[in-house]
């Protein structure tokens, strides 16, 4: 069966889009061989290879043929494609995390950044397209774009290194542009230029190996990048950071300068076509030709369709394949909502995992390897899918693509409201740690002296106790705009002195107080200070009342770097591995604390090396108690409509599509998924809900909505007989002397004729370049 849609990077009409997209083409390969081997085997049943099979040296009977050696030029090719496919996935598995972490966004402008560049990098295949066939070609689209990709790939990995004064998110956004025109752009060329190397049809099952070689290094390469990827993130230190982005960075831009060598190095091996025409400007004409015909016609000579006034210029055939190519599109156009919901695993998902408990059996999984699980699961699903889900839904009466297209939606919509049941679970452990409602705040107030304290506050009501290292908090202050309060402190025992000062409240907030140095000091609190780390990590605020001229206060983790602490600034967060660690302050251990993955801690700390230190942890918010595995379920049943929509929906796209019109419907589906991303972006950016859980839940909904409008759009479709292609082909089969042309030709056209007030039609060629007439790939 295929996988369509990461096979439309794997294999694909040669013609128009070059091939099709990268990330979908994982899915592709394998049924693809095996339709390739039954055209084969059809064809010569049939003795249809009498005149029809060729090589490059003329033509040739099957039977007789002497084997054709394997092109050693698709070692390069592949090799190629694993080093690209390890930068591309390797870079965006961490990009959310470096946006919010290093660059400062909140999750919603990082969604909106990642959805934005996912749109772009799915725009630019047409333009690598049009410029692959319409002028470069293949060979150098791909060299030039390559180029343009590593320059990319090289300007974010340098923008991560912490150098004073450099624009880093100005550079991170040139370098992501650079990185979506170049992938973008050799997207839809790579597999096709690895097809031009075979002469078809006599090496359908030598290219049928290649596509299986292609396919292996695309997972390959986005296994690998995807799991080690965030290990040099997360467990690699450098410039004094306790992360290394530049590192995960770095290390696939260093893969993808490689895969432009490796490309390079074979040119000398490489079979280059030369530039074949585009069948999207055969379309865009044959469009533009029928409204100059309605203007002008539409009252004297009304036609049955709109494409009818086209006939004239364009030909019966153009028209007949352009009405069949707008048919398809119709069912195109519910499409995108798939894929806002689908991509959404490299950012909403992987958010939602910095938020969970990532320690299982004693490993801690990092939010953004949780991404590696789609592609496992892909390699699982093919065979599960062709071999039991498949017959069982056939003993249901579900056999045709549309209907498993709609499973497909239902399944996506279902994956998003495990995810938003899984959001709502996590919101309600997180009650305690930020305001829920607009007209709260929450209040803490922490006790750094080494006496007790009576507090009394208008803000607090009745007077209250804090001992000492102690804190106490109210998460429900009710309050309508902000405001001042006055506040005065009374020491309860010892000869601490009274503080008195105001505590400054805003609604939505939550902000924290400490006693310390005989006076009042302010601070952010709570979980908008949290917004930005991740799950296997803990939060620890240091809340030190010591002298001022003791120092430096050191936090030492055990197998990490020492942390560097600011005494005098309680609202920094310090993110340490859970478990035991120690405070030193002058090489003195002064406190030990165990924390755990997810939780935020305040460390109170009162004395001096002369009297001695007192210390204690207070959990401000409990640590992760959602185990991340509980993603698991939204990503198979997600990974599972990807299988039931994407694959079937290209083959779909491919089998019912006229042969000349296949990558033109490629670049369509490829436009859908930029559209999709473009959806993200709005709903992200407007903000329609309040909560996490209720934009899961809003795209879940609309998925519904989408699959019943897919439901009525499809309700009147006519499949098309497939023998219409092979009969069509065996009226138009080429000589042996037109397969040996290497340049496009001007093709003859018979004279106009006129009769009943219509110009005849113009052949079929007239818009066709000659190139599409020996094109194979439909096999």
């Amino acid at each position: 069966m295929f996988n369509r849609q990461r096979n439309s990077e794997a294999y694909g009409s040669s013609s128009s889009l070059c091939s099709s997209s990268s990330d979908l083409s994982r899915l592709i390969a394998g049924s693809q061989f095996s339709r390739i081997r039954q055209y084969t085997r059809t064809r010569k049943r049939e003795n249809r290879f009498e005149r029809v099979h060729f090589n490059q040296d003329g033509p040739f009977d099957l039977e007789e043929a002497p084997a054709i050696p394997y092109p050693k030029s698709v070692a390069f090719i592949i090799s190629n494609e694993f080093c690209e496919r390890f930068n591309y996935y390797g870079m965006r598995t961490i990009l959310v995390l470096y946006l919010t972490n290093k660059l400062g966004y909140n999750e919603e402008t990082a969604t909106v950044l990642f959805h934005t560049f996912t749109m772009l990098v799915y725009i630019f295949p047409l333009i690598g397209a049009l410029i692959a066939d319409g002028w470069l070609g293949k060979y150098k689209t791909i060299l030039y774009l390559s180029l343009v990709y590593s320059l990319g790939a090289m300007v974010v990995s340098f923008g991560a290194v912490p150098l004073t004064g450099m624009p880093t998110k100005a550079v991170t956004v040139v370098g992501l542009l650079l990185i979506a025109i170049g992938t973008g752009g050799i997207k839809p060329c790579v597999s096709a230029f690895g097809g031009d190397q075979f002469s078809l049809p006599a090496q359908s099952l030598q290219l049928a190996k290649f596509f299986s070689l292609f396919y292996f290094a695309i997972n390959a390469g986005s296994l690998i990048s995807t799991t080690f990827t965030p290990i040099l993130r997360a467990d690699v230190h450098c410039f004094g950071d306790q992360d290394c982005f530049s590192l995960a960075f770095g290390v696939p831009a260093v893969l993808m300068i490689i895969s432009v060598v490796i490309f390079m190095a074979g040119k000398r091996l490489y079979r280059c076509q030369p530039p074949a025409g585009n069948m999207i400007f055969g379309v865009s004409r044959c469009i533009a030709d029928a409204f100059k015909g309605w203007r002008k016609r539409r009252n004297s000579e009304p036609m049955e369709s709109f494409l009818d006034y086209a006939k004239p210029t364009v030909g019966t055939r153009m028209v007949r394949e352009t009405k069949c190519l707008g048919r398809i599109l119709r069912l195109f156009l519910p499409f995108p909502v798939f894929w806002a919901l689908f991509d959404q695993q490299g950012s909403r998902w992987t958010f939602q995992a910095t938020r969970m408990d990532g320690m299982v059996l004693g490993f801690q999984i990092k939010p953004d390897q949780m991404q590696v699980v789609n592609p496992l699961l892909i390699l699982g699903f093919l065979p599960l899918f062709d071999y039991i889900v498949y017959p069982i839904l056939r003993r249901c009466g579900i056999r045709r693509p549309l209907q498993k297209l709609t499973i497909g939606l239902l399944l996506a919509a279902l994956g998003f409201f495990l995810s938003a049941g899984l959001e709502m679970k996590m919101e309600q452990a997180a009650l305690g740690a930020m305001p829920t409602e607009p007209d709260v705040a929450h209040l803490r107030i922490y006790n750094g002296m080494p006496c007790g304290y009576e507090i009394s506050s208008e803000a607090l009501g009745s007077p209250r106790h804090v001992e000492s290292l102690g804190m106490w908090q109210d998460l429900a202050v009710r309050l309508a705009q902000s405001k001042e309060y006055a506040f005065q402190g009374k020491p309860s025992s010892g000869k601490c002195p009274p503080i008195a000062g105001k505590l400054h409240l805003q609604p939505g907030k939550s902000v924290g107080y400490l006693l310390a140095q005989n006076k009042l000091v302010e601070f952010a609190d709570g979980l908008e200070s949290l917004a930005a780390t991740e799950t296997g990590r803990s939060s620890v605020r240091a809340l030190l009342n010591t002298p001022e001229n003791e120092g430096p206060a050191v936090l030492l983790e055990a197998n990490e770097s020492p942390v560097s602490l600011d005494p005098r600034n309680p609202s920094q967060l310090y993110r340490i591995t859970p478990g035991h660690s120690q405070l030193n302050i002058n090489g003195q251990k002064v406190a030990s604390l165990e924390t755990k993955g997810g939780g935020l801690y305040s460390l109170l700390v009162a004395g001096s090396a002369r009297d001695g230190y007192q210390h204690k942890l207070v959990e401000v918010v409990p640590p992760s108690a959602v185990s991340i595995l509980w993603q698991l379920p939204q990503i198979v049943v997600m990974t599972a409509a990807e299988v039931m929509f994407s694959v079937t929906g290209l083959e779909f796209s491919y089998s019912q599509s006229p042969p000349s019109m296949k990558s033109v419907l490629q670049a369509c589906w490829l436009l859908s998924v930029a559209i999709g991303n473009m959806i993200v972006v709005v709903i992200a950016e407007f903000k329609f809900t309040s909560s996490q859980s209720g934009e899961f839940t809003l795209f879940a909904s609309l998925m519904l909505v989408d699959m019943l409008i897919f439901l009525w759009l499809a309700r009147s479709y006519q499949y098309k007989d497939q023998s219409e292609d092979l009969e069509e082909d065996d009226a138009n089969e080429p000589r042996s002397e037109d397969v040996m042309q290497t340049k496009p030709r001007a093709i003859e056209t018979p004279q106009r004729r006129t009769g009943g007030g219509l110009e005849a039609e113009l052949g079929y060629g007239a818009y066709r370049n000659h190139a599409y007439d020996n094109d194979f790939s439909e096999a």
